[in-house]
């Protein structure tokens, strides 16, 4: 959530910002909405102290013997229309609060101006697309061919955007979070999280799923309002949520492997082939809590980390950086780490490595206290090491042979018990 001091301090340069990423303010609802608020506090406040001064002079008078009942009368009707007021006061705080949840992040001025993806940044590419002298086949032939990928029971356990993985394949896939979690857990320096899988709407709203992306969230039936998570940064980062944490225990460094659950409400039509774009896929999260003046390192060494994931696989990408048509919601700079896929012929993302700034912590109250005793915004850095569904499936077409066989990366053996061809 954005500062509502930087709004009323710096109107022109947020204007700005937000324009760069195609978001136009109201500003109308913001400054009728903020005019009232200011009202209504001083109204609250001047009544509150007349209703006070009030209520200790019945006190004296009492003490004296004199009648107060005039002056307790009064005190009932101020009582009556402080009540009034400090209703609309807070209907009009949850309207306020409601707008400023609408407003997206502003990006950072080194983020590249663009309308959409077709302005995005290529930075690097790393490794290379692998040649065949055959034509390379996709994810689902291998898997289908080998019984091992199984789309058509998956469809009637769930039904469509599922699937079920089954023997060497379902290994492997395990071997990969297993592979990322002991990667970045002992090279990296992460702790690994056990967090839960369903949240409140609290969580999603502090880490921007919410409101902007309610119709990606599975909402679970019931009286209470909760949620299975779309990704592990929500549980993660919102482990900070409500909190003041010792700037000298900065930075959190954790990992999670969870599974994640997205409605993809708004991509009917599209991936609707095999396991690119599924309503359940498993996800090892990388999340950094730091410091405000480390936020802009720590996102570039997050991006690092994931990318070792990639370079250890020996699996062909390249580093993106996002324009400002392209940031998501929350994001004020965003590198999307895409692999090559040859069934595909395209890069796809595996990874997206952001830094919100203090834009979760506001939406979280997330604060650190300095040496001075100060408490400040905890800035937020999280990415994806990596989506463990792509992974496999990047695994899959770049390592297939003529006969539909897989090779496993050597890397992958700890985990594999002995199978290196699948």
């Amino acid at each position: 959530m954005l500062d509502a001091k930087l709004l009323r301090r710096n109107r022109q340069s947020v204007i700005d910002g937000l324009r760069r990423r195609g978001f136009e303010l109201d500003l109308e609802q913001l400054d009728h909405l903020t005019a009232s608020r200011s009202q209504l506090h001083q109204q609250v406040d001047e009544l509150r102290q007349q209703r006070n001064r009030d209520s200790k002079a019945i006190g004296r008078l009492r003490a004296q013997g004199q009648d107060t009942a005039s002056l307790e009368s009064q005190v009932s009707r101020w009582s009556e229309s402080l009540s009034h007021l400090e209703s609309e006061l807070a209907r009009t705080e949850t309207a306020f609060r409601a707008l400023m949840l609408t407003i997206p992040n502003l990006p950072d001025p080194s983020v590249p101006d663009g309308a959409d993806e077709s302005a995005n940044q290529v930075l690097e590419l790393a490794g290379t697309p692998p040649r065949f002298d055959f034509e390379p086949q996709d994810h689902v032939v291998l898997g289908e061919a080998t019984g091992q990928l199984d789309f058509d029971a998956a469809r009637r356990i769930s039904g469509a955007r599922f699937s079920v993985l089954k023997g060497p394949l379902a290994r492997l896939h395990n071997a990969l979070s297993q592979f990322m979690l002991r990667l970045h857990i002992e090279e990296h320096g992460y702790e690994q999280i056990y967090a839960p899988y369903i949240v409140s709407a609290d969580s999603l709203i502090g880490t921007s799923q919410l409101p902007k992306f309610a119709d990606d969230q599975f909402r679970i039936s019931g009286q209470e309002e909760r949620y299975l998570i779309a990704t592990g940064e929500v549980s993660a980062t919102n482990i900070v949520r409500e909190t003041i944490t010792d700037g000298a225990d900065l930075p959190l460094k954790m990992v999670t492997l969870t599974p994640c659950f997205r409605r993809e409400a708004g991509s009917y039509g599209k991936d609707v082939r095999g396991m690119i774009r599924q309503h359940q896929f498993d996800k090892v999260e990388l999340v950094q809590v730091v410091q405000p003046e480390d936020s802009e390192s720590a996102l570039e060494e997050l991006t690092r980390h994931a990318r070792s994931v990639l370079d250890l696989l020996e699996l062909p990408y390249r580093v993106v950086e996002l324009c400002t048509g392209d940031l998501g919601f929350a994001a004020a700079k965003t590198y999307d780490l895409e692999v090559w896929l040859p069934g595909q012929h395209a890069y796809r993302e595996i990874s997206s490595c952001s830094n919100f700034v203090d834009f979760q912590a506001r939406r979280m109250q997330a604060r650190y206290r300095t040496p001075e005793g100060k408490t400040e915004w905890v800035h937020t850095v999280n990415g994806s090491g990596l989506a463990v569904g792509r992974t496999l499936v990047a695994v899959m077409e770049n390592f297939q042979d003529e006969q539909g066989h897989i090779r496993v990366p050597g890397v992958l053996a700890p985990w594999m018990e002995g199978i290196d061809l699948i």
